[in-house]
């Protein structure tokens, strides 16, 4: 689905910008009600919803909702077996529990339920730990009705950062915001313990409604607000309808969206790869006041954009020209029962190709000129949403609705839907037949895949700067190559720095605020502080971190300004205290704010939870160095490398350190095991 150019031009100025432009007037508090309550009034909506995925997100154990085979059902996982049984009190796990000895562990939950389903087990401190064991639910003929274990080409042993009993497999934090609704995570630091609630086990309305008691009270009263009682608005349609122009072949929106649309920031509170910055997701913000989401990583995304690791849905619905052209989830998804919207054509039934006919004239699209294919073997999704498998069995659609590019692999390395089935041909045998079918036209967009490619390899400033510049650029797309700037910064550099401060989409400026961190102070002083006042949070927090260094030479009134951004950072990471990256950060800025003592409490707590940190090691030890104590240094690399005896980075900084001890000749014994632990 496309726009004409004057509403592409528009929309890309509107989208994502630093607030969302619907205002709901000032409410009195609102609780969550629970879902039972919304059947009175939308008994449609609700009968869609019952047995969704949302509504089956996470279970109580029961016989029903417990889909898996414990009738003594065993697995080998290299060599260790692990028994499914039950007993008089429910469904039982036996396998290596922490210290790697077998132990019983009851299921407490069910987690999910196609394609696959996960199992929870309590643990002491109010924590509950997702097994590596899941059940494939998909049909026997399609390989499913089996156990198989979610990291099953590796041996995750115990005391390995992925082993369920650890911390990356930790419900409380790593799964349970996104499964039930009103999640409040309650860590207290001080017992680490857990005190976890919801107001509801699974997502249900409200997690995309927000908290319903004014809107019941406003509908039994009969007295709706423009609001309907209600803190977001999730109308993204409006008045508005599609229309198919026949001479494209492809439905426009009958006005211009003049708002964000609000849908994709609701649903990207979980579809999307994120890290959060507060407690709460805010009802009616911009995803980024809330959740700070990834940009188009090396390791998450291919250069072009396409999904490489679990980044679910948000990021590559962004590049989209659906996304430009005001397409928002519900004109795809039925929001409630979360089923495609295929329509009710006899003739196409569940066919996923009749949602993509509701804006794109199969006369035009469905035909051999276009996709270059005989007959009804290949469907739109297959060439424009390539799908990659995660968690072993759960295939997942790419939504950035892009044009195969195998010219890009040969350029970029990355994939192309055309191999997926011509698995025997070369990447110059697909982009010819492209060509031929279409020329040069299928060649649009990809300047920020080749530069964001040249940029992850190493200095291409001028290559980054020119796709930041180019109008058709997507905007995560172009905070990304802003991202990847790197010093010595031309005055091109410069000027595109300064422009995506300005920019009106909240992940550009904080990318922008990230490249700033790395320009002079005297450049920092004339550009972006305005930042730490910006509406969205993440921005605030970006412009925080970039002007630590330098907080005491920021203008009249902007010291206080910056305070109280600060106090937002720490809160955002004092949530997670959980987790020693949150210390790690507070460490870091505690460092860059001149506070050595607070830089090393934080370091030293965030080592004492992950030991295996080497990145915090060093950069407590240089804690201690600026304070004089360069024997508790010493240590730190000593016990490091009884660890990791093989680790570069280790050897290398101690041999540093050995330097400034003028001990040359220790020194030069640890810069050689660095550079042999390298070659190995």
């Amino acid at each position: 689905m496309c726009c004409s150019l004057w509403q592409a031009s528009a929309w890309s100025l509107l989208v994502a910008g630093a607030t969302i432009t619907r205002p709901l007037h000032q409410r009195p508090p609102a609780v969550f009600v629970g879902s039972d309550v919304c059947e009175t009034c939308h008994v449609s909506e609700f009968s869609d919803w019952r047995g969704s995925h949302h509504e089956l997100a996470m279970q109580a154990v029961t016989n029903d909702s417990v889909l898996g085979d414990f009738a003594d059902a065993e697995f080998d996982y290299f060599g260790e077996i692990t028994r499914f049984l039950t007993d008089d009190d429910g469904f039982v796990v036996r396998t290596a529990g922490q210290d790697g000895s077998l132990q019983d562990f009851r299921v407490a939950y069910v987690f999910g339920v196609e394609p696959l389903q996960q199992y929870l087990v309590e643990f002491p401190g109010g924590r509950m730990q997702a097994l590596p064991f899941a059940w494939d639910t998909r049909a026997d003929t399609d390989g499913g009705q089996r156990w198989f274990h979610l990291y099953a080409d590796e041996n995750i042993a115990p005391g390995d950062l992925l082993h369920w009993t650890g911390r990356q497999q930790n419900w409380n934090f790593m799964c349970a915001e996104c499964h039930s609704t009103n999640l409040e995570m309650g860590y207290d630091a001080a017992d680490d313990s857990f005190t976890t609630t919801y107001s509801e086990i699974s997502v249900g309305c409200e997690a995309c409604h927000g908290p319903g008691t004014v809107h019941v009270a406003q509908a039994q009263a009969g007295d709706f607000t423009s609001s309907r009682g209600l803190q977001v608005d999730m109308d993204d349609r409006g008045r508005a309808t599609w229309i198919m122009n026949l001479q494209t072949g492809i439905a426009e929106r009958s006005e211009l969206a003049l708002n964000i649309p609000q849908q994709p920031e609701s649903c990207g509170q979980c579809h999307s790869r994120r890290a959060s910055l507060a407690e709460q997701y805010e009802f009616g913000k911009p995803l980024a006041d809330t959740h700070m989401p990834s940009l188009l990583d090396q390791s998450l995304y291919h250069a072009d954009g396409q999904i490489q690791g679990e980044v679910y849905v948000y990021g590559s619905f962004l590049q989209s020209r659906m996304y430009q052209a005001g397409v928002t989830c519900s004109d795809c998804h039925n929001p409630h029962s979360l089923d495609l919207k295929t329509g009710s054509d006899p003739h196409t039934g569940s066919d996923p190709n009749s949602v993509c006919t509701q804006c794109h004239l199969p006369a035009k699209f469905d035909v051999v000129e276009h996709h270059g294919h005989t007959g009804s073997t290949v469907g739109c999704v297959d060439c424009h949403m390539p799908s990659t498998t995660y968690m072993g069995v759960d295939d997942r659609r790419d939504h950035g609705f892009r044009v195969p590019r195998p010219d890009l692999t040969q350029a970029t390395g990355a994939p192309n839907a055309c191999a997926d089935c011509h698995v025997e041909q070369t990447p110059d045998w697909a982009a010819k037949a492209l060509f031929d079918w279409h020329g040069d036209s299928v060649r649009d967009r990809s300047q920020f895949a080749t530069a964001i490619a040249a940029g992850r390899s190493g200095y291409a400033n001028a290559e980054l700067v020119a796709a930041i510049v180019a109008s058709d650029t997507p905007g995560i797309a172009r905070a990304t190559a802003i991202s990847l700037l790197a010093a010595p910064f031309s005055q091109d550099d410069f000027r595109v720095i300064q422009g995506g401060l300005l920019d009106p989409d909240p992940l550009v400026r904080i990318a922008a605020l990230g490249t700033l961190r790395y320009t002079q102070p005297e450049f920092r002083l004339q550009q972006g502080f305005q930042l730490l006042t910006d509406d969205v949070r993440g921005v605030r927090i970006e412009a925080v971190l970039a002007y630590a260094d330098i907080r005491y030479q920021l203008r009249q009134g902007y010291q206080s300004e910056f305070s109280r951004a600060a106090l937002e950072f720490r809160q955002s990471l004092e949530f997670l205290a959980d987790r020693p990256e949150s210390h790690a950060q507070l460490g870091g800025f505690a460092a860059a704010s001149g506070d050595l003592q607070q830089a090393a409490e934080h370091y030293e707590r965030a080592l004492a939870m992950e030991p295996r940190s080497i990145v915090v090691r060093v950069n407590l030890s240089d804690i201690y160095r600026l304070r004089g104590d360069d024997v508790r240094g010493e240590a730190l690399f000593k016990d490091g490398l009884g660890l990791f005896s093989d680790s570069a980075p280790l050897h290398h900084a101690y041999g540093l350190l050995l330097v400034c001890l003028q001990r040359a000749d220790e020194a030069l014994i640890e810069l050689r095991e660095a550079a042999r632990s390298r070659a190995r």
